[in-house]
């Protein structure tokens, strides 16, 4: 399918959505909402896919929504958070607003030195209404969230890194192979047991530690029946690398 709003194209077993609005700073709209959401539909359901890289084009990764759509971050963030595989936001200049919350979606962040971070909807008298009031203070605290969406100041990459928000910062001219060396990187592993450690730290954010220590068991003992568990120990018996195939 030809998208208008963003490009998509996949390399072995990752997937890589860029917006594609450059000269608009990829605001966010419908419309690209729309193919967000049809493309994390049916990278969900390919199963030779592990993992999908965000990321966009031009100098801003995105600044926001168009401000004639309200309802354009929030269709996009969860589109983003419904993809079952694992998800690198690869982040260049701006993720502001609804950008951000779409970058919080993802489960894991790189961003380059250039890169700032702000959720400015105080300051226009709204709330960030994306995930990004409760994905935030997930990753840096309650404290420093508050901080951030209460005074609508942005923070530059090294603090970025500092407080948790992204995982690692690179020059702009490494971010593409940053993202394409760990995409790589991921997309070899197990396809289920991605997916399973993905739900035991997300669900388990929201248990208490008793709860989560029981997902995790729970899960773990649904792996020991998978064919991708024992290739993984006939791997390492036969001092070979693993081919798992998802099953």
């Amino acid at each position: 399918m030809r998208y208008q709003t963003i490009t998509y194209e996949k390399k072995g077993r990752a997937g890589y959505i860029t917006l594609n609005r450059p000269q608009k700073g990829n605001e966010l709209t419908m419309q690209m909402s729309r193919e967000l959401a049809d493309i994390c539909n049916a990278a969900n359901q390919d199963d030779d896919l592990n993992v999908v890289v965000l990321s966009a084009a031009g100098d801003t990764f995105c600044s926001g929504r168009d401000p004639k759509e309200p309802d354009a971050g929030c269709e996009a963030s969860q589109a983003i958070a419904s993809l079952e595989k694992v998800t690198i936001a690869a982040i260049d200049g701006n993720a502001f607003g609804e950008g951000l919350e779409m970058a919080l979606a993802c489960d894991i962040r790189i961003a380059t030195e250039r890169a700032r971070f702000c959720l400015p909807q105080v300051s226009r008298g709204m709330i960030p209404s994306a995930g990004g009031t409760q994905r935030l203070p997930r990753l840096v605290g309650q404290g420093k969230a508050l901080e951030l969406i209460l005074t609508t100041e942005p923070v530059n990459a090294q603090e970025a890194l500092r407080i948790g928000l992204v995982a690692r910062v690179v020059s702009p001219g490494e971010l593409s192979r940053e993202a394409d060396n760990l995409a790589l990187k991921i997309s070899d592993y197990a396809p289920i047991a991605m997916r399973y450690a993905k739900e035991a730290v997300n669900k388990g954010m929201d248990l208490t530690l008793d709860q989560g220590l029981h997902l995790e068991a729970d899960l773990y003992s649904l792996i020991q029946t998978t064919s991708d568990r024992m290739e993984g120990i006939m791997a390492f018996l036969e001092k070979r690398t693993p081919r798992f195939k998802g099953g």
